[in-house]
């Protein structure tokens, strides 16, 4: 009969999150006292990670962010979503640098195709244009794109990326 396997160590444990998908330090660390590891090893072990390239924020921050966007978000909504899991300010400005770098950050034409594709090619009554106002909000648009997309008059939606 074979024994019982030792218990995973909080570093085996915190490798073992991060072999699934990329984790925020502070996500890894309260997964980890989740798990019952005590605060201090599970500080530890994140340490252990983000030292060997295992964890890091921006590389967290950058896929969630491409991601969100890819999923129909806007950049309020993924900020929100990113502070939201202990991600710092200057981690978040770097990962929105990084999608404008790769030229992924047109949110007025992203807004536009969202609306295009749930509302049809022609915003022409003040309650579609409403509706779609909100369906953008929703998404974490911001108010200028909002306006921008949704301005008052019939809005034709059917461009060739102006």
């Amino acid at each position: 009969m074979a024994g019982r396997r030792p218990d995973p160590t909080p570093a085996q444990r915190a490798l073992a999150l991060l072999v699934r998908r990329e984790h925020s330090r502070p996500e890894l660390a309260r997964k980890l006292r989740a798990r019952g590891v005590p605060a201090d090893e599970a500080r530890a072990a994140v340490a252990r990670m983000a030292e060997a390239g295992w964890q890091d924020d921006l590389r967290f921050a950058c896929s969630l962010v491409r991601s969100r966007v890819a999923g129909g978000q806007g950049p309020v909504r993924i900020r929100a979503e990113l502070a939201s899991h202990g991600i710092a300010e200057a981690v978040i400005e770097q990962a929105f640098a990084a999608l404008a770098e790769s030229g992924e950050d047109d949110w007025l034409a992203r807004a536009r195709d969202l609306v295009r594709r749930r509302f049809g090619t022609r915003l022409d009554t003040l309650p579609l244009r409403r509706k779609a106002a909100d369906f953008l909000l929703r998404r974490g648009f911001d108010g200028d794109v909002v306006r921008a997309v949704t301005r008052a008059g019939p809005v034709d939606l059917d461009f060739d990326g102006d």
